[in-house]
């Protein structure tokens, strides 16, 4: 069992920047590909849009069209967590964003680490709202 806890959300204006963490419970969170998602007002959980993946050890990224550029997710695994950077943020980036958790035995695959249904292990998201 994983528990996954983000934390770092808010309200900024459009522009601003902030970093989202989730912190990871257990031994081997270094076995896990860890993504984020976020899911927009109205929208289901089975909506939730991909943000950005990480591989095991954070030698491999990828990354949403619509925030390439503008995020950076990395990883400690010594401290169990990842990170989302969020830079010029902007209205259409107001979600809730969950983190998840992956063993993705098959290996490292972009369509697979877009899936939600890929993942086995969520949390509870945290909230962030770009004003204009």
């Amino acid at each position: 069992q994983v528990q996954l806890v983000e934390s770092g959300g808010g309200l900024v204006q459009a522009g601003d920047s902030l970093r989202l963490s989730c912190a990871a419970s257990g031994r081997t969170f270094s076995s896990y590909v860890m993504g984020w998602f976020r899911q927009a007002p109205g929208k289901e959980r089975e909506e939730r849009d991909f943000v950005a993946a990480i591989s095991w050890r954070g030698g491999s990224t990828h990354y949403a069209d619509s925030v390439k550029g503008r995020f950076t997710i990395s990883r400690d695994n010594a401290k169990n967590t990842v990170y989302l950077q969020m830079n010029n943020l902007k209205p259409e980036d107001t979600a809730v964003y969950y983190c998840a958790a992956d063993r993705l035995e098959a290996g490292w695959a972009t369509d697979d680490v877009e899936t939600t249904s890929e993942y086995d292990y969520w949390g509870q998201g945290t909230q962030v709202t770009v004003s204009s």
